[in-house]
């Protein structure tokens, strides 16, 4: 199932209506996780395994749609605080592909 269509799953989109912003969102989020691991890793493709959080990242960029920018809003007495960092809930999972740094044993010498 194309990712697309996971994403309008889970935010209940039965409509072609919303597709051009959802495939912009989707395309963002794919490239921000891109340079992630470009920037971390030795990586130049994502993981299929990974592919969730692209679609995790784009329903909640999806639903902040006309927030962007914000770091928290309020109406009505209901608040909600955006992360500043996407990235953020998932460096537990996106940590195990960095590569792991070997300890080089050195000596210390006195004179």
């Amino acid at each position: 199932m194309p990712m697309i269509d996971n994403v309008k799953t889970v935010l209940d989109i039965q409509d072609d209506l919303q597709d051009k912003a959802l495939e912009i969102i989707i395309a963002n989020t794919t490239s921000h996780l891109k340079l992630w691991l470009k920037k971390h890793t030795d990586l130049t493709n994502i993981p299929e395994e990974l592919n969730f959080i692209i679609e995790e990242l784009s329903i909640a960029r999806f639903q902040r749609r006309g927030s962007e920018g914000m770091k928290s809003e309020s109406v009505e007495g209901h608040a909600v605080t955006y992360s500043e960092d996407d990235f953020a809930p998932y460096l537990s999972i996106l940590s195990a592909y960095i590569p792991k740094q070997e300890e080089k044993q050195g000596k210390v010498v006195f004179f």
